[in-house]
């Protein structure tokens, strides 16, 4: 399968930045979409940016012209630029990938998740 490895979280006051990176690995024929989600507590998990192999971006309204998601297609990495960073930002952020990968029969289609990382915004 494809393996999601995520960094960048922790503790960051309000109007602060914070850069999530999220790095794919495994036997990947081709990646479609990578994205963002988050979910804070007792909520839903949420989409906060996606941005598919080619063509544009997308946004949570929440996020938009504060969040922006870089991609290397040649590293398969997606990064999460966090800017302006208000307290109801607090949340688990999970990367999450699709696309295509080499299993033992030929080619497979896999759907990724990362294991999150913590991004706290508080004075």
């Amino acid at each position: 399968q494809v393996q999601l490895v995520e960094s960048g979280g922790g503790l960051v006051q309000p109007g602060g930045t914070l850069i999530l990176s999220c790095a794919a690995s495994g036997r990947i024929f081709s990646m479609n979409d990578m994205g963002w989600y988050r979910q804070a507590p007792g909520k839903q998990r949420e989409l906060v940016a996606s941005i598919p192999s080619g063509g544009s971006t997308n946004y949570a309204d929440s996020v938009k012209g504060r969040f922006t998601i870089p991609r290397d297609n040649a590293k398969n990495t997606v990064a999460l630029q966090m800017n302006s960073l208000k307290p109801e930002d607090t949340a688990v952020y999970y990367c999450n990938a699709r696309g295509r990968y080499w299993c033992g029969a030929g080619l497979s289609d896999f759907g990724s998740w990362g294991q999150g990382t913590q991004v706290t915004v508080s004075s």
